[in-house]
């Protein structure tokens, strides 16, 4: 019988949730739109030196939210603290579960007081509103999915600018003065005669540098006239548009990891949830890739502190998971760092990935620039003969000037300057997921940085 749900897929699997992952044949995430306008190594390099233009409008999923219980919801689903948000208001929503552990995350805009919009890869958009249907919450929630698995055009169009000079190029653009946006605040505005909404954040370097982004919404049909017109303002500054093969790359410059395992797949309090999820939903298709193999899918779950989200949490409200994080508070975690990854030995990997010598087996190929090769890579590290965590989230950019990725890494090495190794390829050959070829395992050395990483 074909499964329906993700319980049902977890029960024909024999209760093997990792080799169930590991083997989904499901690549990396989508990104349907143009992968290039002009090649990606310029375009990386114009968010650093002017600016760049990407397109947001299929990828992701937009989850609203709305009524007189909104805020209750996510005050009671998440770790962030609520008591000021609201209408043009944005942050950075996590969710956990009774455990403490991740759930999911995505960018929550206050379009009203009394209706959100949660926007990201579907996870945390997921998680909410099935709270919303299981806990009485007078709250009306609609879907607006990506555009692989829309059947309907999107509602609106979704442009992000960022850069040295993003402002500069809206607010030629724009038809009248530019208003100030303060940090993960919205403000509106217009341009081409089109009312546009527009959150001010980062989505490359750290807030307070020179990498300022606008990420602007508005009606789905004036978003040709509105790109038009950003464009043409742009050609001043040396705006470039971008496409489909930076974009993903951006993730690895700013430290955000989009695809931690979610803590859904094991224990009696989610069976409800796995119940809900359908067999066609991401987390259903959850593909693991990497060398790191672990023996149960609750070793590869992390907490908000693993991943840099220590900071977001408030045990000032009630909310799933707070009795957990309290317990969890002062005790040891890993923590969130970038890996630059020696370019000697990238060489020698990229060449035994390509050219085939005598006694040589063939290494798994660095996908150029976004290398990871299934929705959730995880690679062993070590430290000598010391496990010393996890590498996820890899790429190339011009930017770093070599591989790198961001590490979730055991605190005693989570040093600047220290060198660790990372396993790149899967064991065994691989697994059976389409895009993995049959490939021997490489070491990479890699360094520790506990900051962005530039060329300077």
């Amino acid at each position: 019988m074909t499964a329906t749900n993700l319980e049902q897929k977890i029960h024909q699997a024999g209760g093997d949730v990792v080799g169930m992952l590991r083997n989904a044949p499901m690549g990396n995430f989508a990104f349907p739109y143009r992968p290039e306008y002009t090649n990606w190594r310029d375009e990386q390099e114009a968010w650093a030196t002017t600016a760049v233009l990407f397109d947001q409008s299929t990828h992701m999923t937009d989850v609203y939210f709305k009524g007189p219980d909104v805020k209750r919801l996510f005050s009671e689903t998440g770790i962030n603290n609520f008591a000021n948000f609201g209408r043009d208001k944005a942050k950075q929503f996590v969710g956990v579960d009774e455990d403490g552990r991740f759930v999911g995350d995505g960018i929550l805009f206050g379009l009203d007081d009394d209706e959100y919009s949660l926007v990201g890869t579907g996870v945390a958009g997921n998680w909410v509103a099935y709270r919303a249907h299981t806990g009485g919450y007078d709250v009306e929630v609609t879907f607006d999915l990506a555009s692989v698995i829309n059947p309907d055009p999107r509602r609106i169009f979704r442009f992000q600018i960022q850069g040295p000079h993003a402002l500069k190029v809206v607010e030629k653009a724009c038809d009248a003065r530019l208003p100030e946006i303060k940090f993960f605040n919205m403000g509106s505005f217009t341009i081409a005669g089109t009312p546009i909404r527009a959150l001010n954040h980062t989505m490359v370097g750290q807030p307070g540098s020179d990498h300022t982004g606008l990420e602007m919404i508005g009606p789905l049909q004036a978003g040709p006239a509105v790109w038009a017109a950003l464009v043409e303002a742009g050609r001043e500054f040396g705006l470039a548009q971008g496409g489909g093969l930076a974009y993903p790359t951006t993730a690895l410059e700013t430290g955000w990891i989009p695809f931690p395992v979610p803590a859904i797949y094991s224990g009696e309090a989610m069976a409800g949830y796995r119940q809900h999820l359908g067999a066609d939903t991401l987390e259903a298709n959850y593909a693991l890739a990497g060398s790191q193999v672990l023996p149960r899918i609750d070793d590869y779950y992390v907490t908000p502190w693993d991943i840099g989200y220590g900071r977001l949490i408030h045990f000032d409200h009630e909310f799933i998971g707070r009795d957990a994080l309290r317990e969890l508070a002062g005790q040891p975690h890993a923590r969130k760092v970038w890996l630059r990854w020696h370019p000697d030995d990238c060489a020698v990997v990229l060449a035994d990935s390509l050219f085939k010598r005598p006694g040589q087996g063939r290494t798994k190929y660095l996908t150029q620039p976004f290398t990871d090769y299934a929705v959730s890579q995880n690679d062993t590290v070590w430290a000598g003969d010391r496990p010393a965590g996890r590498s996820t989230y890899s790429a190339y950019t011009v930017n770093i000037g070599t591989f790198a990725s961001i590490g979730i890494i055991d605190e005693e090495f989570a040093r600047d300057g220290v060198e660790l190794t990372l396993v790149w390829g899967e064991p065994d050959g691989g697994t059976a997921k389409p895009g993995v070829e049959r490939h021997v395992q490489a070491e990479i050395r890699a360094t520790v940085s506990t900051v962005p990483l530039t060329t300077g």
